[in-house]
């Protein structure tokens, strides 16, 4: 039996409703993010879960609640799952800090590798980072299910990581909304992604909410 990782972004918070950066921010989900946890958890509770890493912002870890709780598995915290630290520009809309960071943000917009947001983090920093945490689980688990409860940007870069991707093209190759779900299966041949940002799990009224 392989190990299968099961990457979920948070639900809904009031950022992503509006399109603003949230990285340090330590926001609450929305209701409607609320109903997107309980949502996965619905569809999901039946799986074999062996354990449960989480970044231990507010949005992921109420995410993970439901789930938790419904299997009685405690999540494991970990730093290194945390979003990209945006630095100035958080809360800011890509409208404001074009205008008052113009140059920082056409430098990241074409590199956000090796270029930082004004006082934040490069996209190398991140997969350094979350690669240690996935390196852990792979070596604490060999085989079975285990959920990884993170964010936009620390989701799409480690996927870039996995499938080979300069992840300075994480903004442009992969999609992460709200609440999905992206699966990757590690066995002797390397990283498998086997699905992508699925959220077949949401209702239509929760699927089609703007700003995700």
């Amino acid at each position: 039996m392989s190990l299968t990782l099961y990457f979920l972004r948070h639900g809904q918070t009031e950022c992503s409703r509006n399109n603003s950066f949230c990285g340090s921010l330590d926001s609450e989900l929305t209701p409607e993010g609320l109903l997107m946890a309980k949502a996965f958890a619905d569809a999901y509770t039946s799986k074999d879960w062996t354990a449960i890493f989480c970044s231990p912002m507010r949005r992921t870890v109420l995410t993970a609640k439901p789930l938790c709780e419904a299997i009685k598995i405690e999540p494991q915290l970990r730093d290194g799952l945390k979003e990209i630290n945006y630095g100035k520009w958080e809360g800011r809309t890509p409208e404001v800090i074009s205008r008052e960071y113009h140059d920082d943000y056409i430098r990241w917009s074409a590199d956000p590798a090796w270029n930082a947001p004004t006082g934040g983090e490069m996209a190398v920093t991140i997969a350094s980072r979350a690669l240690q945490v996935i390196e852990e689980i792979k070596q604490n688990y060999t085989s079975g299910n285990v959920l990884v409860v993170s964010h936009k940007a620390t989701i799409r870069i480690l996927l870039c990581s996995f499938l080979g991707i300069d992840v300075g093209r994480f903004r442009f190759r992969l999609g992460c909304p709200v609440a999905s779900v992206s699966i990757v299966e590690f066995s002797s041949h390397g990283p498998l992604v086997k699905v992508l940002a699925q959220r077949s799990h949401l209702d239509e009224h929760l699927l089609n909410l703007p700003g995700t």
